[in-house]
């Protein structure tokens, strides 16, 4: 099996990509996120998602400190002070991955116990490989135009998935050049970030073309605005459109999703399983 997509020890658990979708939970403790809106800011309601997230079957946690979209800034310390309590708590729990675009943060949360490092920013800096490589972390290399916490109104493509598609494969590139692994690079085409609904659907319509690049590839479409444009559903009702995009973005290659509702999504992702042939029933009883 190849040593991009085989079985990975992750955080000290083995994913074995090519039979299972790992399921990443969102906890924020930041006061301006688009969806959670700050309910998890405090620490102790961050913690408490946490034990949530990983009662209800979450894999992973992502710990973010930093929005990608504008806002006010936000230094590498206070970042820091926000997400590594919480990676502390839950390396226990589960998996846990920091959203960062910071080299010397991620450093920090590597040392803390933290087993991914996801860079939204796709390797803006180059550093952030060089603080990767030689380590056990994940690095997830994401697609945008932008720099984090920057606007790229009305954002334009010759051609979206294959521009995402060049874009990752340089960023890969990059990575190995610096020192990464093979396997320790995960690819996210970046679903609403800096593209249009538009761009989206045809992204994640064609997103067996973005998995071909051969590394575990990473869907992040919880509750996003494409999902909202297109079933015309405000903020909270987006769960049955987040659903059918987790389950079709399984069908075309993604092997981790980024989530906000990890109960359902979990059942979601292990009945695609099961249907697939990959994991057998909880129990049988129905005619036998």
């Amino acid at each position: 099996m190849s040593e991009k997509t085989g079985t990975r020890v992750i955080g000290g658990r083995p994913f074995d990509f090519s039979r299972r979708v790992a399921v990443m939970a969102i906890v924020n403790r930041t006061p301006d996120s688009f969806h959670d809106r700050g309910s998890t800011f405090a620490l102790e309601k961050a913690l408490a998602a946490v034990d949530a997230a990983a009662a209800a079957g979450a894999d992973w946690i992502d710990v973010g400190g930093v929005p990608f979209a504008p806002g006010p800034e936000v230094s590498a310390a206070e970042e820091l002070e926000r997400v590594l309590p919480v990676v502390e708590a839950a390396k226990s729990r589960c998996v846990v991955s920091v959203d960062t675009f910071r080299p010397e943060v991620a450093a920090e949360v590597i040392k803390a116990g933290a087993g991914v490092v996801n860079d939204t920013s796709g390797l803006r800096d180059p550093a952030m490989a060089d603080v990767v490589a030689g380590t056990d972390a994940q690095l997830v290399l994401c697609h945008s135009l932008a720099a984090p916490r920057t606007l790229w109104p009305s954002p334009r493509y010759d051609d979206v998935t294959a521009d995402v598609q060049k874009f990752l494969r340089d960023r890969v590139a990059l990575a190995l050049d610096r020192g990464v692994r093979p396997d320790q690079i995960i690819i996210d085409p970046g679903h609403d970030l800096n593209k249009n609904t538009l761009h989206t659907l045809e992204l994640t319509r064609r997103l067996d073309e973005i998995a071909a690049i051969g590394y575990p590839l990473l869907a992040a479409v919880s509750n996003k605005d494409f999902i909202g444009e297109t079933l015309d559903a405000p903020q909270r009702e987006r769960l049955a459109g987040t659903l059918a995009a987790v389950v079709f973005c399984v069908l075309r290659g993604a092997r981790i999703v980024r989530v906000h509702d990890v109960r359902a999504t979990v059942d979601a992702v292990r009945m695609t399983e099961a249907m697939l042939g990959w994991r057998e029933p909880a129990y049988t009883r129905h005619n036998i």
